[in-house]
């Protein structure tokens, strides 16, 4: 087992120390959808915190977005560092596990979904526009979104991820083939999921031959990846962050400043803040589809704004047929519609004080551009197209933020498997 341990960590990979409720706990309330979701509808945390209850739930252990810019932050992250600690002394949670976990997810636009939780290791990760690391950014990240966040993780006792890393296997080989294998022995955990999520199952990846096959495929793709991208960096381009950009630069910046705060300490390079916990999915999942991440202009009039983006050359734009406020995107060439438009919005609002939000869903966005009240005007993006992500980012570096999400917002990560972070 050492040797698999050992070839793992050369891939900037771990096998985790799994903590998962005791049983007996009702785990479509524990399991609640990723906190970066839903940021302008305060009616569906509303109903997640009614569903939850007095219940054990992640809830308790995340800070949901929309909450971000209230007054009460920080009594608000000092409860979450207490239920943590809670939970871990209380009985809350079974005694940790030493595994991977391969996961399915369905939802009701995809019946399923493979994924594998383990851990990675921070210091293969750079989320620099010029990164050339083993973990790398796929989207830019804005620097100024971080502090609030670590805040949160500062202390934190416990960590569990809503980050989804991709790796780019597009025969769709090893995922499944370690599901098979998990999926001889009895389920880890198998729910619902609240409000329309869908259900969750998930199995333990833990003897010797299983990390093998891991260790195997991840150690193809990272030696291919030269030929495939047409570059020959330091480090290969193995694992990118598909969703949970930010959370993931979070723990890295929190990692470095621990790690720079208790330099030349006994044991600093295995404290477990090096590593970070995430669901590994591969690109080609058939039930991975990427879906434009829409954007919502509060303070605007649509013919104000559309004035402004009529300077981008390589786009067009047009009103949507019965609503006003909405208006459709469409690219001129073959490069993603955020590369001009991002720009292009972020001189809009800082020259007119209007404010952006970043949209999951078509539906969402018309809801908000409908809402006269708020004056918003709404940009609906053309579709993605996710074949030759990885050798976009390899050769230019990470896409403009926001470019693109994995799914419909109701199809996001699940919190539901955690890990002792801080003691």
């Amino acid at each position: 087992m050492e040797n698999i341990q050992s070839q793992l960590a050369a891939l900037g990979v771990k096998i985790p120390e799994i903590l998962m409720p005791r049983k007996g706990i009702d785990l479509k309330k524990w399991a609640v959808i990723a906190c970066d979701q839903f940021t302008q509808d305060r009616s569906y945390w509303d109903t997640v915190k009614k569903d939850v209850g007095d219940a054990p739930s992640t809830l308790n252990l995340i800070f949901p977005e929309v909450y971000l810019e209230e007054k009460d932050r920080q009594d608000r992250i000092n409860k979450i560092q207490a239920s943590m600690k809670g939970y871990l002394e209380d009985g809350v949670l079974a005694p940790p596990k030493k595994s991977c976990v391969y996961v399915e997810r369905s939802t009701p636009l995809h019946p399923l979904r493979r994924g594998l939780v383990l851990a990675v290791d921070l210091d293969r990760y750079d989320w620099s526009p010029l990164a050339r690391s083993l973990i790398r950014a796929t989207e830019g990240t804005i620097k100024e979104r971080l502090p609030p966040r670590m805040e949160i993780r500062r202390g934190a006792s416990l960590e569990s991820p809503h980050i989804l890393l991709l790796v780019d296997d597009e025969k769709d080989a090893i995922i499944p083939a370690l599901g098979n294998v998990a999926k001889k022995r009895a389920p880890l955990y198998d729910s619902p999921l609240m409000m329309n999520g869908g259900t969750l199952k998930g199995w333990t990846l833990e003897d010797e031959g299983e990390l093998a096959l891991l260790a195997k495929g991840l150690k193809t793709l990272a030696e291919s990846a030269p030929a495939r991208y047409g570059v020959n960096d330091p480090a290969p381009f193995l694992f990118a962050a598909g969703d949970g950009n930010h959370s993931l630069a979070t723990a890295k910046a929190v990692w470095d400043e621990y790690r720079a705060a208790h330099a030349g300490e006994t044991g600093i390079d295995n404290h477990p803040a090096r590593w970070a916990l995430v669901e590994l999915e591969n690109l080609y999942d058939p039930g991975i589809s990427f879906e434009p991440i829409h954007r919502v202009i509060f303070g605007a009039k649509p013919e104000t704004l559309l004035a402004f983006l009529s300077k981008a050359e390589d786009l067009d734009f047009s009103a949507v047929p019965g609503k006003p406020t909405l208006i459709a995107v469409k690219t001129k060439t073959p490069a993603i519609a955020t590369a001009s438009l991002q720009p292009l919005l972020d001189s809009f609002v800082k020259q007119s004080g209007a404010v952006i939000d970043y949209i999951h869903g078509e539906e969402e966005l018309s809801r908000l551009a409908a809402e006269s009240s708020r004056s918003a005007v709404g940009l609906l993006l053309p579709p993605v197209e996710k074949a030759g992500l990885f050798r976009t980012v390899a050769k230019s570096g990470p896409l403009p933020r926001k470019s693109f999400s994995m799914g419909e917002a109701l199809e996001k990560r699940y919190y539901m498997e955690c890990r002792s972070l801080f003691e």
